[in-house]
C-alpha cells in the first residue's frame, strides 16, 4: 500500500514521519493488522534514505505500535482496536465496531470526569473570577489593575539580573516557602508599611494570595469543618474553602464589619478582610478586632486575614492589620502582588502563626513544589531597590484621580439613583447601592447596552439580604473614560 505521509523541509525526518504514522495508528485511520509498506519502499516513496524509516519502524515498534512478522512484513499492532472510540464516532469503522461490541466502550458511565460535586464547585469559582470586557467602552470589572503605567523597563533589568543569577545556580528544587531574598524583601515591607512584625523565615510566598488560601485551609481543616466567612464577601475564598469538603457558613457585617457576635460556635476557621471589607469597604472596628481574637483563642479557632488592597489608602490613617494585635498565634495575614503590579505576576505571601509554618512548607512541596525562582529573585531586587515603593506612590495618585472622578459622579448627577455604601476610603474599587426603586440586573443589562459594564452586588451574598447596587473597579479604567461613561450613566437612568 501507500501511505500518505507529507515530509517537509529537510529536518527532523524521521520524527515527521513517526508522529504522522503514530498519529494515523491512534486514530484508527491505519487499523489494527494492515500490512505496512517495506522501509525499502517507504523511503523510495518519501524520497529519504532508507535509514530513516528504518530508524521510525524501530521506534513504532520498541513503542508496540507495530508487530513484525518474519517472512511476512511489518503490521499495525491490533491492540489498539480496543481503544474506546471518540464521542463522535471513530474515523475507521473496524474500529467503530470493534469498540462498539467491547465492555470498554466510552459510554457516560465509563468516561473520565469530575465528581458533579466537584464540578459545582469549579463552575462557581469560574463565575466569580473578575473579567474586563475589552469590547465594552468602560468596563467597572473589580480586581483590574493598570499595567500600561508599571516600570517594565526596570522590571526587564530586574529579570536579567536574576537570569543572571539562576545561571551560576545549581539545578535543583528550591525551598518550598520561597526564595529567603523574596522573603526578607516582603518582611521588611511588611513591617515597615503594615506593622507586621517578624523575621524573614515568617514569610511564606505563594502563587497568588488564592493559593496562600488553599494551604491554609488544606492544613487545618478536615471535610465537614465548619468555616465563617464574610457576607457579602469574596467568592472565591468562599469556593475554595467549599471545594476541600469545608461547610461554609455565612456572618452578616455591618458598619463595624463582622458581627462577632453571630459566628457559629463550631468555626474551626474565619475568613475577614478587616483593613477594608469586601465588597463593602468598611473597616472593622477596633471592638470587633479585640471580640475576634477573644472568640478564636477560646474555641482554637484560625482567623485568616486578608489584607487585599491595603496599600492604596486615599482618607485617615490606615488601619493597622489584626496580624498586629495577635499575640496568640491565632491569625494568619495573607497578601498579594496581584493589585500592586499585575495578576499574571502570580505572587503572593502569609504569615501564618509558627506552629502552622513547617505543615504549610510541607503542603506547598507536595503541592507544587515552589514556585518560579527566576520571578521571585527580580521580585525581590525590585523591592530591595525601593523600585516597588516608588511604583506604589505613582499608582497611588493616578487610582486616586480616578476615585474622585467616580465619587463626584456618585455624589453629584449620579446621586438621584446611587450612593456609596460606606464611606470607602480605600482600594480599588467602591460600592454603590441603589437609592432609586430600580432593578440591579435590568439596569446593568441596560448599561451593557450602552456600553457600560456594572456589576450587580447580589453575586457576593450568600446569606444576608441582598443590597441592591453595584461594585464600581477603576483599577483598569481611566480617568476621561470613567467621566464619559458616568455622564452616559446618568443620562440613562432618567430614562429607566
Amino acid at each position: 500500500m501507500e501511505l500518505h505521509v507529507t515530509v517537509s523541509g529537510r529536518r527532523d525526518l524521521a520524527g515527521q514521519i513517526y508522529r504522522q504514522l503514530r498519529d494515523s495508528i491512534v486514530d484508527g485511520r491505519l487499523a489494527g493488522g494492515t500490512r505496512l509498506p517495506s522501509t525499502r519502499d517507504l523511503a523510495l516513496q518519501l524520497g529519504v534514505s532508507r535509514k530513516t524509516t528504518l530508524d521510525v519502524f524501530e521506534r513504532l515498534l520498541a513503542e508496540g505500535y507495530l508487530n513484525s512478522r518474519r517472512g511476512s512484513g511489518t503490521f499495525v499492532a491490533e491492540t489498539l482496536e480496543r481503544l474506546p472510540a471518540r464521542e463522535r464516532g471513530h474515523p475507521n469503522p473496524q474500529i467503530r465496531a470493534a469498540t462498539a461490541a467491547s465492555s470498554i466502550v466510552a459510554t457516560p458511565a465509563h468516561k473520565a470526569q469530575a465528581t458533579p460535586w466537584w464540578q459545582a464547585q469549579a463552575e462557581a469559582l469560574y463565575a466569580s473570577l473578575p473579567r474586563l470586557d475589552a469590547r465594552l467602552a468602560c468596563d467597572f470589572a473589580g480586581g483590574i489593575t493598570d499595567k500600561s503605567r508599571f516600570p517594565f523597563d526596570i522590571w526587564r533589568r530586574c529579570i536579567n539580573d536574576a537570569l543572571r543569577v539562576q545561571a551560576r545556580g545549581h539545578g535543583m528544587y528550591r525551598e518550598p516557602a520561597g526564595e529567603e531574598k523574596l522573603r526578607l524583601a516582603v518582611s521588611r515591607y511588611l513591617a515597615f508599611n503594615r506593622a507586621v512584625q517578624g523575621n524573614w523565615q515568617d514569610v511564606i510566598v505563594t502563587q497568588g494570595a488564592q493559593q496562600a488560601l488553599d494551604l491554609l485551609a488544606r492544613v487545618t481543616l478536615a471535610p465537614g469543618d465548619v468555616v465563617a466567612v464574610e457576607d457579602p464577601g469574596y467568592p472565591p475564598a468562599r469556593d475554595i474553602f467549599a471545594a476541600l469538603g469545608a461547610k461554609v457558613v455565612p456572618v452578616p457585617v455591618d458598619r463595624e464589619g463582622l458581627v462577632v457576635a453571630r459566628l457559629p460556635k463550631a468555626a474551626r476557621l474565619v475568613y475577614v478582610t478587616p483593613s477594608h471589607q469586601f465588597p463593602l469597604g468598611m473597616p472593622m472596628s477596633l471592638a470587633r478586632r479585640v471580640a475576634l481574637l477573644e472568640w478564636a483563642q477560646a474555641r482554637g479557632a484560625l482567623v485568616i486575614e486578608d489584607d487585599y488592597d491595603c496599600e492604596y489608602r486615599f482618607e485617615g490613617r490606615s488601619m493597622e492589620p489584626l496580624k498586629s494585635l495577635d499575640n496568640a498565634g491565632l491569625v494568619a495575614y495573607v497578601g498579594t502582588f496581584s493589585k500592586t503590579i499585575f495578576p499574571e505576576l502570580r505572587v503572593g505571601y502569609t504569615v501564618p502563626p509558627a506552629a502552622l509554618a513547617a505543615p504549610l512548607a510541607r503542603a506547598r512541596q507536595i503541592g507544587d513544589a515552589h514556585g518560579c525562582v527566576l520571578t521571585q529573585t527580580a521580585l525581590a531586587d525590585f523591592m530591595l531597590n525601593g523600585h516597588f515603593a516608588r511604583h506604589l506612590r505613582r499608582m497611588h495618585q493616578t487610582y486616586s484621580q480616578r476615585r474622585d472622578v467616580l465619587l463626584a459622579h456618585l455624589r453629584g448627577p449620579l446621586a438621584p439613583w446611587l450612593e456609596p455604601v460606606t464611606p470607602n476610603t480605600a482600594g480599588l474599587h467602591l460600592a454603590a447601592r441603589l437609592v432609586a426603586p430600580l432593578d440591579a440586573t435590568a439596569v446593568a443589562q441596560a448599561a451593557r447596552r450602552a456600553s457600560i459594564g456594572l456589576h450587580p452586588l447580589a453575586p457576593f451574598y450568600l446569606g444576608a439580604p441582598v443590597q441592591s447596587g453595584f461594585l464600581f473597579g477603576y483599577g483598569g479604567v481611566d480617568a476621561e473614560r470613567i467621566d464619559a461613561a458616568l455622564t452616559s450613566l446618568a443620562t440613562l437612568l432618567r430614562t429607566l
